[in-house]
């Protein structure tokens, strides 16, 4: 009985679905098994390490190996898949150094480079020791894939057993024992990572076709992408980011383009799924886009409910597609009219959109069943459209994150730019690494709490708090005990927006775990009115009269509270330099096109206390 491992993977889906996207795009039937294993592009794109999404080649420190590598043959790409794993990770600096001629090439035996010159002298792959094993001791075929077995599996008896054997067949066909036996105590090393080439050429194989379809045709490898994490919204952030990156432009749902999963419009833009957002199910989906095809796109929110079947595009779909953008095109981006209630007993303008589409369908029912077929919708009169403000943006958009999962046409953060640049110090994704690298440090993270759990009570019955914070690029969740828990919780709310100092460093009595301890959050909304002062340097000797007139002008123009301290230098007279003075004529408001300003004129970066 033949025993048989099937390896099911993800990755082989993600191909499939873009290729279907650029064959109906592009009228390109690409064949991925046969494209060519040269492709500059791909490789282009493996040397500078832009490799998020594609298989096996995402994680940061590959993609830091590949940039110093720059890998030009598929080759490569085999190797670096089968090194960047514990163990031979330490032979990565030197492969790559063997490549670019930095470091020689060295072989214990001349007889060794036939098997070991594509990997630059170095012992990568199972298959190297079988037929080195056979070309230097004599080995049959079966006693090196004995070897390789006892290697894959770290049988340590059996390589001692083998051993002697080797040593005397290696003696037999004239080659040095002790030269000997250090090739067999690196192999020994090599048994506890030791890799086989079939394995890895089959990894890289789907890794390259990944790499060349995000060169080739990144909009139609993103959307599927981005489809296949809609399950994970970790993966899914990750993916729009990777978008952002590259140029690609997301575009949230709409009822008249978007389909089940992601697709690339006839602009070169990716559009959400409407399979994606919570609520709205695949049966509805299915009934919005058949309609759609078979009778042209919705021109209004009216026509959408007239032509729909609303016992499959029910109440909660309609909130969903509304929350989630969807109708956003038709109704000139107002969501918050939907939800509008002018009356109790009459429900939302949802409720009012059901009780007409349902009412003109019954009317064009009764026409087509009429004798004179004189009936129709026109004596149904259409509702008037609410005239209300859409909501603000930051509950606009923590209701399209509601169903959707992510926030898809901004950011809360994106109001505080100015404050991100200035006080904070990391993104919330560096935090595990920083804490990885076990380094006693303090960071400034700025996020949106988006989950909070406050009076909860440990073992040593102490208060304590937990919530996780996120921005633009991932979340981290902090605990917080005892005292700092006392004097922050109050800013343990979902949807505020913070800053958060953490220290990192051991815990105590435990050096081994490092603890990131919280010790100061802040609103970012008093971060700006925080700054008291503006510190400005001057060159006296440099500025003209003319640039001290626009600088006063500029100062003039940005009124506040926030007073300005003059400091005079001049490279040529001491006794006019080093003179500071507090201005008393100008109080001003800090904004980032505000410094800007003043380094241009001044040719100095203002401090701010």
């Amino acid at each position: 009985v033949i025993k048989m491992d099937f390896l099911g993977l993800k990755t082989l889906s993600i191909i499939k679905d873009a290729l279907k996207m650029i064959k109906e795009r592009h009228g390109v039937d690409i064949k991925i098994d046969e494209i060519p294993l040269d492709d500059e592009k791909t490789f282009d794109l493996y040397k500078r390490g832009e490799t998020n999404g594609t298989f096996q080649f995402e994680s940061p420190g590959m993609q830091k190996y590949l940039k110093d590598l720059r890998p030009d043959k598929f080759d490569d790409l085999i190797a670096m898949n089968a090194l960047y794993r514990p163990g031979p990770m330490d032979y990565i600096p030197s492969f790559i150094k063997r490549k670019h001629g930095s470091e020689e090439i060295q072989y214990d035996l001349p007889e060794m480079e036939g098997n070991l010159k594509e990997t630059y002298g170095i012992t990568v792959y199972q298959e190297q020791v079988m037929l080195l094993s056979q070309k230097l001791a004599g080995f049959s075929k079966g006693q090196a894939d004995t070897l390789r077995k006892a290697m894959g599996k770290k049988q340590k008896a059996v390589l001692d057993k083998m051993k002697p054997e080797f040593l005397a067949g290696c003696e037999k066909n004239g080659h040095p024992r002790k030269i000997c036996e250090k090739i067999w105590t690196d192999w020994e090393a090599f048994a506890s990572y030791a890799f086989n080439k079939s394995h890895s050429t089959c990894y890289a194989f789907v890794a390259y076709q990944t790499g060349y379809l995000k060169a080739h045709y990144p909009h139609e490898f993103m959307a599927s992408l981005l489809t296949h994490a809609m399950s994970n919204l970790d993966k899914l952030t990750f993916f729009m980011k990777e978008c952002k990156r590259m140029g690609l432009t997301v575009l949230g749902p709409d009822i008249n383009e978007s389909d089940k999963k992601f697709k690339v419009n006839a602009k070169n833009q990716i559009r959400f799924g409407m399979g994606g957002i919570k609520g709205v199910g695949e049966n509805a989906v299915e009934s919005i886009i058949e309609e759609r095809n078979r009778n042209g796109n919705f021109t209004s929110i009216f026509e959408f409910v007239k032509r729909n079947n609303l016992r499959t595009i029910n109440k909660k779909t309609l909130e969903g597609l509304a929350l989630a953008g969807a109708f956003d095109l038709v109704m000139n981006g107002n969501r918050a009219v939907f939800f509008y209630t002018p009356q109790a007993d009459k429900g939302s303008f949802i409720d009012t959109l059901i009780r007409y589409g349902n009412a003109a369908q019954q009317a064009q029912d009764s026409a087509q069943n009429s004798l004179f077929g004189d009936t129709d919708d026109a004596d149904i009169p259409t509702p008037t459209v609410p005239n209300i403000p859409d909501w603000p943006e930051l509950e606009r958009l923590q209701k399209e994150r509601d169903v959707v999962g992510i926030y898809l046409t901004g950011h809360p953060l994106d109001e505080y730019l100015f404050e991100l640049e200035l006080f904070v110090t990391h993104r919330i994704n560096h935090l595990e690494m920083i804490i990885s690298e076990k380094k006693i440090t303090k960071v400034v993270l700025a996020g949106i709490i988006s989950d909070a759990r406050t009076g909860l009570i440990n073992k040593r019955n102490e208060l304590y708090g937990r919530f996780t914070l996120s921005d633009h690029d991932g979340s981290y969740e902090f605990f917080i005990n005892r005292d700092p828990y006392l004097r922050f919780k109050d800013y343990l709310v979902p949807g505020n927006m913070v800053t958060v100092t953490v220290e990192v460093k051991p815990r105590f009595r435990d050096s081994d775990i490092m603890n990131a301890d919280i010790t100061e959050i802040k609103l970012l909304s008093n971060l700006r009115s925080s700054i008291k002062e503006l510190n400005l340097m001057m060159d006296v000797a440099e500025m003209t009269l003319d640039e001290v007139t626009a600088l006063f002008a500029i100062l003039d123009e940005n009124k506040g509270n926030c007073k300005v301290n003059f400091k005079f230098i001049h490279k040529n007279d001491p006794l006019l330099s080093d003179i500071n003075m507090t201005s008393h004529n100008f109080r001003i408001n800090i904004s980032k096109s505000l410094l800007e300003k003043l380094e241009e004129t001044t040719g100095y970066k203002a401090k701010l206390n």
